[in-house]
């Protein structure tokens, strides 16, 4: 139990971590690549305006709207790098700026081509670029070959402009940027993972004393009531000689009876639960087990007039405990026999799974109704679907948890499926033996 409580903690706390640097490095790359786009984008437009050409920066962005002067660093607006920074990005721009342009009229033929400000496409390949572009009839922006942003303009003298600027070194620096966040996310991961795995003993420790207080209760107090149970069962010994046998005597066994199946369920439970305990687990004909079970419930069915059905395989070996297994499947019948409708059926079936590395066990039941939502729930200790059917039938509402536990410490599984609306299947899966498997 603690164990896995401790393995959902830290699965909780690396989960949510995990969202959280997923988000933030996402949008910190989403803003990057677009702030790449961005940038391009406005020395398109800058381009597209001028025919092609950067004005010349200096002249016309270095002086004030005035007509004075030109303007100094610290005249220039800088929220976090200063006037500096924005005045030398604001000159340096026609010089940084890597594209070329191609000049078409209206039948698609060049007029004219400048690739004088990059060096990794000729004349001719700009050419082809550029009527690829305007044949393919794209919008009057995108990207050719992912890392060329162009711009389509159209003059008034039915030309055709295209624009395409070279976002390679952007986009270069926007990878390493994503590569570098994935690494420090990866980093952190594993930084935060023996964190929290190495403190999540102490955050667990409340609960954890919680858990171990509430078994050590259940199983003190099992043991404790098992005396006054058989002073009581004594004594009605004694009553019935001296003055024979009545139905208070009777119902006072019968009470006894549900009051020891009650302590053996909770003591059952609290030992399957316990990390500790060291269960000495062996091989066990399961279908031999099964079927001495189904059998001893014969009579249970006739009484009640259910028709009992059986179906199991021979010769299913596991490894684990006679008796746990005995229990577990008698937990299902005596539960099945207790919740089956008037005349109804009960089916029981041992059989492997597909690959044969399982022993399926599913005993199933005519109901006159199912419990609605989640049947997980019915595995809930002293959780009642129906409470006075269960008073009727001397159910306490452990029975199922003690099977699950049973399931789990076997190192299998146990749930509750509807078929139909009158029918409840409860199916209970355990590994074979390995030598079963080979």
């Amino acid at each position: 139990m603690v164990k896995k409580l401790r393995r959902k903690f830290v699965l909780t706390a690396m989960l949510s971590l995990f969202l959280i640097l997923v988000a933030i490095i996402g949008v910190i790359n989403f803003l990057n690549y677009r702030e790449v786009q961005s940038g391009a984008d406005d020395a398109l437009n800058i381009l597209a305006e001028n025919e092609g050409f950067f004005p010349e920066m200096k002249m016309e962005f270095g002086k004030k709207g005035d007509g004075g002067p030109p303007m100094k660093p610290e005249d220039m607006e800088g929220v976090f790098f200063g006037g500096k920074a924005a005045y030398n990005r604001t000159i340096e721009m026609p010089y940084q700026t890597r594209y070329f342009w191609v000049k078409l009229d209206g039948d698609g033929s060049v007029i004219r081509t400048d690739v004088g400000h990059i060096a990794a496409v000729s004349e001719s390949e700009a050419e082809e670029i550029a009527k690829e572009v305007y044949s393919s009839g794209n919008k009057a922006r995108g990207y050719y070959d992912w890392h060329y942003r162009y711009i389509i303009k159209e003059n008034t003298d039915g030309s055709v402009l295209l624009i395409f600027l070279d976002c390679s070194n952007g986009f270069y620096g926007a990878n390493r940027l994503l590569l570098m966040t994935l690494g420090i996310a990866c980093v952190s991961l594993v930084g935060m993972f023996i964190l929290v795995y190495l403190f999540s003993g102490k955050a667990v420790a409340p609960v954890v004393e919680s858990l171990e207080k509430q078994k050590r209760f259940i199983t003190d107090a099992g043991h404790e009531l098992k005396t006054p149970l058989a002073v009581v069962s004594a004594n009605v010994d004694v009553i019935e000689l001296e003055a024979g046998k009545s139905e208070w005597t009777e119902s006072i066994r019968g009470q006894i009876k549900r009051m020891n199946g009650l302590v053996k369920n909770m003591l059952t439970l609290s030992r399957m639960e316990e990390e500790n305990i060291h269960v000495v687990f062996s091989d066990v004909d399961m279908s031999y087990v099964i079927k001495d079970t189904a059998q001893s419930f014969q009579p249970v069915a006739e009484s009640k007039n259910l028709k009992y059905n059986t179906d199991i395989t021979e010769n299913i070996h596991i490894t684990g405990d006679k008796n746990a297994i005995n229990q577990l499947s008698s937990l299902l019948l005596d539960n099945a026999m207790k919740y089956a409708s008037e005349k109804g059926v009960v089916n029981l079936c041992l059989e492997l799974d597909s690959k044969g590395k399982k022993a399926i066990l599913e005993v199933s039941n005519t109901c006159d109704s199912i419990p609605d939502g989640n049947l997980d729930r019915l595995f809930d200790r002293f959780y009642r679907a129906d409470s006075s059917r269960s008073r009727n039938t001397g159910g306490y509402g452990i029975g199922l948890s003690v099977a699950r536990a049973i399931a789990n410490s076997h190192g299998g599984s146990i749930e509750a499926k509807r078929d139909g609306d009158h029918m409840i299947r409860f199916i209970a899966t355990v590994p074979v033996a390995k030598q079963q498997t080979n």
